[in-house]
């Protein structure tokens, strides 16, 4: 019996890590799943356990390359963003992979920031809100001011996904999903790096940017350059679909992506978090975060130490709208954070709650509470009609029943296919492994009515 041809895709995320194989019908035929401890920087702060994540990755293709059942005819990856592997010559990292969330030097952005037009000009032209270390080309300008001779050492600054595309092909690549993931390196009006980024040398630290569509030869197999997470996880939609829709990808971040909306960001768009991305093909997408995987993951701790349970048990939670509806009407107390960054449950009173249900019902209310004014930043084009949900919360039965009752002027969707990242970086070299058109099945979508007993129950009193 013949081996059958698949495709082996890294999806790496903060929390997870995962290893699939794909046939050419796109049907998940291998899975691994992994998670590493952190290690710390030269400040003791928390980062990537870099070292494990390569041994990793050699690991895995190990294991699965002896599989006779399995031939693999292509490697890709998909990766979370803001995540820079400074490399020397040879290609070994010269820095930790410093963590998005490190707080950044006021000083040291203020002094970047006025000296290439001002804040809002700033954030105006690379498409992005002032976000630290989550600029992750601001992390390149505090190595260049804080350690010069690191820098002066570095031969490339790999943003995670094309540096583990580096372990398996030796090349060396940018892709413009991960250059335009708020950056601040991209001037969006341009399309071309910002002016900052050519005046202060950082250009010359970046690889040649080259399509997320190209690939390299391997051991036996090819190489794909990789792709940012959240822009990989667009790609089966993308290909799937002609109308206009919004996509919502859940995980440690909850990203609303529309990538029919091309217009330019507002100032006042950028104060409530939304950006700009550059999707496979080069196109912007605008995009609008929210913090409330990891927010979500926080609170269950709270709520199984407060009432002595396991955080497991929250992971497949039924809906009970007889608990919304007590919870409306006889609502705790709590605030609401500045610009819906973060939802009321944290400053709420787990004492007042009968059960830990009630809490948890109560945290998805309040979750979803944001959720909905961050989404509907990108639904002023009545033109869209319908939303997509993929990741951890489209298998989430409260958050998908909530969020369609508090929506229902457009379709909600669960997508079964809920690794969109993970295929999007399979389907970006669809060519150049699969001898098969792309499946018309592709997503299997489950639809959430908002019946209207369920919305009355729902709405705020």
């Amino acid at each position: 019996m013949s081996a059958k041809p698949v495709i082996a895709v890294f999806d790496v995320g903060k929390t997870n890590k995962k290893l699939f194989l794909f046939d050419e019908d796109y049907h998940i035929v291998f899975e691994r799943s992994a998670r590493f401890f952190e290690t710390v920087d030269e400040d003791s702060f928390p980062c990537e356990n870099l070292e494990s994540l390569r041994l990793s990755i050699f690991d895995s293709l190990k294991e699965v390359s002896v599989l006779k059942e399995f031939g693999i005819k292509a490697v890709n990856f998909s990766a979370y963003g803001a995540s820079f592997v400074n490399i020397d010559k040879a290609g070994n990292p010269v820095t930790p992979l410093y963590n998005y969330l490190k707080p950044y030097p006021e000083a040291l952005s203020r002094q970047l920031y006025e000296k290439y037009g001002g804040e809002e000009q700033f954030s105006l032209e690379t498409a992005s809100p002032l976000l630290g270390s989550l600029n992750s080309g601001l992390q390149l300008y505090r190595l260049k001011n804080e350690q010069p001779e690191i820098f002066k050492r570095m031969k490339y600054a790999l943003h995670l996904p094309q540096y583990l595309s580096s372990l398996l092909s030796g090349k060396y690549y940018s892709d413009l999903t991960s250059i335009g993931c708020h950056t601040a390196l991209w001037n969006f009006e341009k399309n071309n790096y910002h002016e900052w980024v050519l005046q202060e040398g950082v250009d010359k630290k970046l690889a040649p940017i080259v399509s997320s569509c190209k690939v390299f030869p391997g051991k036996g197999y090819k190489v794909g350059v990789g792709l940012h997470d959240s822009s990989a996880a667009l790609i089966p939609y993308l290909v799937s679909f002609e109308e206009p829709f919004v996509l919502l990808s859940t995980g440690t971040w909850s990203i609303s992506l529309n990538p029919f909306d091309h217009s330019p960001l507002t100032s006042e768009e950028l104060k409530m978090d939304c950006l700009s991305y550059l999707q496979y093909q080069g196109k912007p997408v605008k995009a609008a975060r929210l913090f409330s995987g990891f927010e979500h993951d926080q609170q269950v701790k709270r709520i199984a130490g407060h009432f002595n349970q396991d955080d497991i048990k929250y992971r497949n939670v039924a809906f009970d709208p007889g608990i919304i509806k007590k919870l409306r009407k006889n609502e705790i107390s709590g605030n609401i954070a500045g610009n819906f960054k973060q939802s009321k449950f944290s400053t709420r009173d787990l004492a007042g709650f009968e059960n830990d249900l009630e809490a948890y019902h109560q945290l998805m209310m309040d979750l979803i509470e944001i959720q909905v004014l961050s989404t509907s930043l990108l639904l002023k084009d009545k033109k869209v009609k319908k939303l997509f949900v993929d990741g951890g919360f489209s298998k989430n039965n409260v958050f998908m029943h909530l969020l369609a009752a508090a929506s229902p002027a457009i379709e909600v969707y669960a997508a079964a296919m809920a690794q969109a990242s993970a295929i999007g970086a399979a389907l970006s070299i669809h060519k150049e492994w699969n001898v098969k058109p792309v499946p018309k099945d592709i997503i299997q979508l489950n639809y959430y009515a908002s019946t209207p007993k369920t919305y009355e129950v729902l709405k705020t009193s």
